[in-house]
């Protein structure tokens, strides 16, 4: 390989899996909005903002995406976008497609389609099985009734609406392409299913540019369409989702890539679960025990000294209001610092050896894994004290005399 080709490289992170390094694929230059624009008159035809298309290759999956794509220029809003086409290979297509994905559901399934469109797979789907539920989520969605259809102008909030509906199927329909990160997407659903033990097949059909890349084809790249997918970017997309892949396939010439999955079925990660939740929990409660017993600190009169002026020391001062009024003393073994102030609080740090000559009562240790070394700078140089802090377990504890980890290594 040519090793000019480095300068080609960008740093970005790939939607579709997660790969931080891409190559610079096409520079489309500035194009307006190709499919949701809609000018009523040719001086806003010809006057459209441009906007840039900067597409790169993941190297990882060969995902290729637009790295300047801002989704706050596409007013969805104002024009959404509804895909027509009404071919006969297309509509031989979609027959295909939803027959296969009833063939797999019972007699009276529950469907949920994520960015319904105009509504129309989804009437295809209720049509050959009226006995079940069918909603549709597109906040862009087309308006109007269609008998049978919960059709909900709200986008699809994985937790709670799997919660609620408990599918049998998800289908979602040329709606990752638009989507800034379609593997996040993706990954809250399957980690919503997996959390609430329900395992819904899913169905994703997205454009795929296998062709568009062999035949060097570049009026695929367009501005609303921020991600492009191969067939391996797609796999690759779905099994970073811990899906089982039950099919993939392609349709429509090629030009188009589904795959039909069943989500929820891997083990889901419960013990980070319960420990952020003991964290957020525990955390809290410290809060209100160590700002108590610092108030107690203060009203002891004791005169008290912070050991460390910025990083953890300064967070540990910012969170508990160790503020500048009650506990002014701060010091720091790097005497670098010392004439600088603690973000945040503002107390004047000095250096270390001030408290030779200006002794404290109490030592509070933000930084407990130097703790240790802290206590052997202290004995070095003399300083006096009565007791040393560190906060450990959601509460202020003595270094020298309590049961805590933090103790010198041998």
């Amino acid at each position: 390989m040519d090793a000019g080709i480095l300068a080609d490289f960008r740093e970005a992170t790939c939607p579709a899996c997660g790969h931080y390094v891409a190559i610079a694929f096409f520079d489309g230059g500035q194009q307006p909005l190709a499919t949701i624009a809609w000018p009523a008159s040719m001086d806003e035809a010809r006057t459209l903002p441009r906007l840039p298309l900067d597409f790169v290759r993941c190297t990882e999956c060969g995902h290729v995406y637009n790295m300047a794509f801002d989704y706050a220029q596409v007013p969805y809003t104002d024009k959404p976008n509804l895909m027509f086409n009404d071919g006969v290979l297309w509509s031989e297509h979609i027959v295909r497609r939803s027959r296969d994905i009833l063939s797999r559901l019972p007699k009276a399934p529950v469907v949920v389609d994520v960015g319904y469109g105009d509504g129309g797979f989804l009437a295809a789907l209720r049509q050959q099985r009226p006995e079940g539920r069918f909603i549709g989520f597109d906040p862009h969605g087309a308006d109007g009734r269609v008998s049978g259809l919960d059709l909900r102008k709200e986008y699809f909030d994985a937790a709670r609406h799997l919660a609620e509906i408990r599918p049998d199927v998800i289908v979602s329909r040329h709606v990752l392409e638009h989507l800034v990160n379609p593997l996040g997407f993706l990954q809250r659903i399957a980690a919503a299913a997996s959390a609430l033990g329900v395992t819904p097949l899913a169905y994703f059909e997205v454009p795929c540019i296998d062709n568009a890349v062999a035949a060097r084809r570049t009026v695929d790249f367009y501005y609303e369409h921020s991600s492009q997918f191969t067939t391996t970017s797609f796999v690759r997309m779905l099994t970073r989702c811990q899906a089982q892949i039950i099919e993939i396939g392609q349709s429509y010439g090629n030009e188009v890539i589904f795959g039909i999955v069943r989500l929820g079925g891997a083990p889901f990660p419960t013990a980070f679960i319960k420990e952020a939740s003991a964290f957020r929990e525990e955390s809290a409660a410290a809060l209100g025990l160590i700002s108590q017993q610092l108030g107690e600190l203060y009203g002891s009169g004791k005169r008290t000294a912070v050991w460390g002026g910025t990083g953890k020391s300064a967070a540990f001062m910012c969170r508990y209001g160790v503020d500048a009024g009650r506990f002014p003393i701060v010091v720091d073994s790097d005497a670098g610092k010392a004439g600088t102030f603690v973000p945040g609080t503002g107390q004047d740090i000095r250096p270390s050896l001030w408290l030779k000559d200006h002794p404290v009562e109490v030592i509070i240790i933000p930084p407990q894994w130097r703790a240790a070394d802290i206590l052997g700078e202290i004995e070095r140089y003399g300083i006096t004290y009565e007791t040393i802090l560190i906060e450990h377990g959601g509460r202020l504890i003595d270094f020298v005399h309590d049961e805590h980890p933090y103790r010198a290594a041998v």
